[in-house]
């Protein structure tokens, strides 16, 4: 497997070696600019004049010989090396001492070279003071250039540890961020659950509230039932009375035909008008009877188109939360696949591959197993571990919406 915590790459080094010399070389130039300056003039010696009476006589006098007084002074520059820290204290300004008087002698001649040769190390000690003080502000640049050199280190390594400080605080604060984010989905989450259990609860309520209010009037209409009924049977009863006391009578009255038929016939009308009153009766109570039944048919009837309605209502409702459920678990699968994405550390070398991840997840969020397939390893290896350092998930509270989300599947492409 591959390591996926990669090192700064050459490139950036690169860079900011360039970007630390460029400050270097400029601020280099400035330095030089601003600490050059002109070699001073040599001091004006003062002289003696003299009559040529007053020199002694000249005695010649070998000068050695040398190649030139700069040359031996490069020469002996070159094969200095700096063992010490340097410093940019300004050269000692070597003094020149003037000639001694002289004493006036009887050779003229001699006095003439003496004063000549005088003259010219007189002269050979001004170009050796200048020479030293060259080599001294030359020093001195070559100091200043190292510090230089140093503070733009200093200074470059200042940069990089702020930058990387800037790096360190940008992805604590996008980590604060997201736990942030979590928190308040989680809240929203909370509060759109609770939003809708007392929604849920509410239906539920007037559900039960409508089959009680059936049930109900089935008690009701039940009770109402048997008291008619009861009323119908008195009815009957009584209608089955007054025919057996018709027949009754008529027998009687067929009895006593025979001892007056005025009477009987008085009796015989007299019950032929009872038995058409009990007749007219028993037909009045037979239509009340079947208006009853109808009555009672026509409320059994909307009592059970009551209940079919409410049951067609609950299955909408069900339905409904089971769309709202699968809605819910098909946001929290793209939360989790944009999640994993944004964990994802695309391996290098890697890019044209694809993968396929198969994740199932506990009711919590945490992660219990992880399928990828994949023909690449390292794509495989990186996959997993992003799905493993994206958990926990965040899942939604509706269980229906849980139980549909704790399972998806997202597909992964190295650009």
């Amino acid at each position: 497997m591959k390591d996926f915590k990669k090192p700064p790459s050459k490139e950036k080094t690169i860079a900011l070696g360039f970007t630390v010399a460029v400050h270097v070389v400029a601020i280099t130039g400035l330095l030089f600019l601003g600490m050059s300056k002109p070699v001073e003039p040599p001091k004006q010696i003062k002289m003696v004049l003299i009559t040529p009476e007053d020199l002694p006589p000249p005695e010649p006098t070998p000068l050695e010989q040398t190649d030139s007084a700069e040359t031996a002074d490069e020469k002996v520059a070159e094969q200095v090396q700096q063992t010490a820290e340097p410093s940019v204290e300004p050269a000692p300004v070597i003094p020149v001492t003037p000639p001694a008087p002289v004493t006036p002698k009887a050779d003229t001649q001699k006095a003439v070279q003496e004063a000549k040769a005088a003259e010219a190390l007189r002269q050979a000690e001004q170009r050796a003071a200048a020479k030293a003080q060259a080599h001294a502000a030359n020093q001195a640049k070559t100091d200043a250039v190292n510090k230089a050199k140093i503070e733009a280190a200093k200074k470059a390594k200042a940069d990089a540890d702020a930058k990387a400080d800037a790096a360190e605080k940008a992805r604590t604060d996008a980590a604060n961020q997201a736990k942030a984010d979590a928190a308040n989905k989680a809240k929203a989450d909370a509060a759109n659950k609770a939003k809708a259990d007392a929604a849920n609860k509410a239906k539920a309520d007037a559900v039960n509230k409508a089959k009680a209010d059936a049930a109900n009037k089935a008690k009701a209409d039940a009770v109402n039932k048997a008291k008619a009924d009861a009323a119908n049977k008195a009815k009957a009863d009584a209608a089955n009375k007054a025919k057996a006391d018709a027949v009754n009578k008529a027998k009687a009255d067929a009895a006593n035909k025979a001892k007056a038929d005025a009477a009987n016939k008085a009796q015989a009308d007299a019950a032929n008008k009872a038995q058409a009153d009990a007749a007219n009766k028993a037909k009045a109570d037979a239509a009340n009877k079947a208006q009853a039944d109808a009555a009672n048919k026509a409320k059994a009837d909307a009592a059970e188109e009551a209940k079919a309605s409410a049951a067609k209502q609950a299955a909408e409702e069900a339905a409904t939360k089971k769309a709202e459920a699968k809605k819910i678990a098909s946001t929290a699968k793209r939360d989790f696949e944009n999640k994993v994405k944004r964990a994802w550390d695309i391996p290098n070398g890697s890019s044209g591959q694809k993968a396929t991840a198969r994740v199932t997840l506990s009711d919590s969020g945490a992660v219990q197993s992880v399928i990828v397939n994949s023909s690449d390893p390292d794509m495989k290896a990186s996959v997993e571990a992003a799905v493993r350092a994206a958990a926990p998930y965040p899942m939604p509270s509706d269980p229906d919406a849980r139980r549909e989300a704790k399972t998806f599947t997202s597909s992964f492409t190295a650009k």
